[in-house]
């Protein structure tokens, strides 16, 4: 009973089985209920999926609003936010990534549940790191600080094509130094070649690759997200939690957002505003704690104007694309 109530990095190890739980029963309910068969995820249910994960990612928030108090939970929430709309250009690459493979909208769903495996044990890893970096050495959060500015301008100018995958480097690097079949088999990761024609020992499918390629891009964008959810709070827990939750329910939105993506073009000018001026705030509370300035930006303020610019970008790419198709230009 006294090692439930021991604390690991501020938090009972209670909340943290809590919170795993939480993940674990989401995933295994989305899994094993909602699609324990294949088939394909309509518009429609995508909106309930996303509306089920957001709901609870915002319920972790209001409890950890009364668990911890208002500051914590402002900080989650801000976390949240900026998680969840850094995800929309990795929607446009996976995308990109399923189309190029060919990969059919009934096997896509398989391929995003076990990358989301992936990308919780990723984000631990790296936030752990993070944490102890930034416990250690505080003048880092100058760095994630300076990253975060000069990303935020990159993205203010930076021209939105992404580019064939076929040019990628690391695709092709995969194509090379790997055995993959020219065709995809069923929902199958790996496939004996003698039982397909081809040579003696396990084949990895175009559904493997497209995995591989789904990871690897959530390792891109996780290091533009985690500094800047370092730069709102440097609470281990705050960070994962919202993390995890903004990206759990990226694979449920993601059906909803792909073929209507193309209609939120001007939110990367809000996200890179956002970007700026998160950068701004993390080199001021450093700042502030080696006594060089007397002035910290509230978490509310936070809060608010990273809410504002980000529902500003959302609505004004709306209007700006209200006569255009749901369905992006070929």
């Amino acid at each position: 009973m006294d090692i439930l109530m021991s604390l690991w990095v501020g938090y009972p190890v209670w909340v943290w089985l809590m919170f795993f739980v939480v993940v674990i029963s989401l995933l295994a309910f989305d899994l094993g209920v909602l699609q324990k068969d294949d088939h394909e995820i309509s518009v429609r249910e995508s909106l309930k999926l996303s509306a089920m994960y957001i709901a609870m990612g915002l319920l972790f928030g209001a409890w950890l609003w009364w668990y911890k108090g208002a500051t914590s939970g402002m900080e989650y929430i801000t976390g949240y936010l900026i998680e969840k709309s850094l995800s929309m250009d990795n929607v446009f690459v996976i995308a990109l990534i399923f189309t190029s493979l060919g990969v059919p909208r009934i096997y896509q769903h398989r391929v995003l549940f076990w990358g989301i495996l992936g990308a919780i044990v990723m984000r631990g890893i790296m936030i752990s790191v993070g944490a102890v970096l930034v416990s250690e050495y505080q003048w880092i959060l100058m760095i994630f600080g300076a990253f975060l500015i000069v990303t935020g301008i990159k993205m203010l100018f930076a021209d939105d094509e992404h580019g064939k995958l076929e040019d990628n480097g690391f695709y092709k690097w995969l194509r090379k130094h790997m055995r993959f079949t020219s065709a995809i088999h069923g929902n199958l990761f790996w496939v004996r070649g003698e039982q397909h024609g081809l040579a003696k020992g396990w084949w990895a499918t175009p559904l493997f690759l497209c995995l591989i390629l789904v990871e690897t891009a959530d390792l891109v964008f996780a290091v533009d997200s985690i500094p800047a959810i370092f730069a709102i709070t440097q609470d281990p827990f705050i960070v994962y939690t919202s993390n995890i939750f903004a990206i759990l329910g990226l694979r449920a939105l993601y059906f909803a957002l792909a073929a209507m993506v193309h209609r939120f073009h001007y939110l990367k000018y809000a996200l890179a505003v956002v970007l700026v001026f998160i950068g701004i705030k993390v080199g001021l509370v450093y700042l502030n704690d080696i006594q060089l300035v007397a002035f910290k930006i509230p978490t509310l303020v936070s809060l608010v104007v990273t809410f504002g610019l980000l529902l500003s970008g959302v609505l004004y790419s709306l209007w700006k694309t209200r006569d255009e198709p749901n369905d992006p230009p070929k």
